[in-house]
């Protein structure tokens, strides 16, 4: 059986569930406890677990966030919420330097199994502070693991397997999208981290893309169809490790593939799967591999300039289209 819930309501049903599975877990962040989070995502949790296990912090992302890396250091399993990963910068410093390199610099004598999550990427007109997509950066870092996914089953799997992990796991959601909806399977279950999903079979373009834009990926599939063009539509799920094996056997199959990414084009993860697509399966490729990315430029506040700054589903069937040799 299953139900149809928000994001916001799947994430909290894997935290409840695996806060009431292991007496270690535990929840910290800037207002997750009073007032049931930013987003809610938190509702009720305070009335259930208590003070004790879901804290309430200063404005502090560095300070809390250091705690929650010591808690991991002496057996604990923390989750680390920020309010968004663009205030999570101000917490690198544990993150980068300490979380991701705990296991290396103790040589395996400590793990440090934390989940830091958060929502990244643009979220309307909140400007250029609030709406950068961290995905990339916290990719780049060894020691570090990165989901970022909006399909609410999906989520609540790969958080429940986040908390589980042994290693610093970076969960990245969706502001805006924590009232999407979605079927969620009733009873436990694990959605393991580094396996993509294949959304939408196709046969004439692979879509590769990862939260929010999974949907405009979705979008422009669906009108690629009225035109006679099959798309397979590949949600990544997990940045790091990347599941490029399933993205080898998609191009394989479709020859041509468009990559949607939310994140600035320079030095992003679009680059990174286009060069290792091109290296592992270029005799495969029958048109060059195409990115759609944000702008290079911070976001604008003017909502007509958010839409030109953003991916879209017209500039990825414009985009599909040329790779396909059919003009408009």
């Amino acid at each position: 059986m299953a139900r149809e819930l928000t994001l916001r309501d799947a994430l909290r049903e894997a935290m409840i569930e695996e806060m009431r599975r292991d007496d270690k877990v535990f929840l910290m962040g800037e207002e997750v406890a009073e007032y049931n989070g930013a987003y809610k995502v938190s509702k009720g949790m305070l009335d259930e677990f208590g003070a004790r296990r879901v804290i309430d912090t200063p404005i502090s992302e560095l300070g809390f966030a250091g705690i929650g890396v010591g808690a991991a250091m002496n057996g604990l399993k923390p989750i680390v919420e920020f309010m968004t990963w663009n205030f999570a910068v101000l917490a690198f410093d544990q993150i980068v330097n300490n979380a991701a390199k705990t296991l290396s610099q103790s040589s395996g004598e400590y793990g440090c199994p934390v989940v830091f999550r958060g929502p990244s990427g643009a979220a309307g007109q909140l400007a250029q502070q609030h709406s950068q997509t961290f995905e990339s950066w916290m990719a780049n870092v060894p020691g570090l693991k990165v989901v970022s996914c909006i399909d609410p089953a999906d989520s609540k799997g790969l958080l429940k397997s986040a908390i589980r992990d042994e290693d610093p796991v970076c969960v990245m959601e969706s502001e805006i999208m924590y009232g999407h909806k979605g079927e969620v399977p009733d009873g436990e279950y694990l959605v393991p981290i580094g396996k993509a999903a294949v959304r939408r079979e196709g046969s004439d373009v692979t879509l590769i893309a990862y939260n929010k834009m999974t949907e405009v990926a979705s979008k422009a599939a669906v009108e690629l169809e009225k035109d006679g063009i099959s798309a397979e539509v590949i949600d990544l799920r997990t940045i790091r490790p990347l599941d490029i094996d399933t993205l080898v056997r998609s191009l394989k199959k479709t020859n041509r593939a468009v990559i949607i990414d939310e994140s600035w084009p320079f030095a992003g993860i679009s680059a990174e799967i286009a060069y290792t697509l091109q290296r592992l399966a270029f005799d495969f490729l029958d048109a060059p591999l195409v990115r759609i990315n944000a702008a290079d430029t911070s976001l604008p506040y003017a909502s007509t300039l958010v839409e030109e700054y953003m991916p879209n589903p017209e500039k990825v069937i414009k985009a599909v289209k040329e790779v396909m040799y059919i003009k408009k």
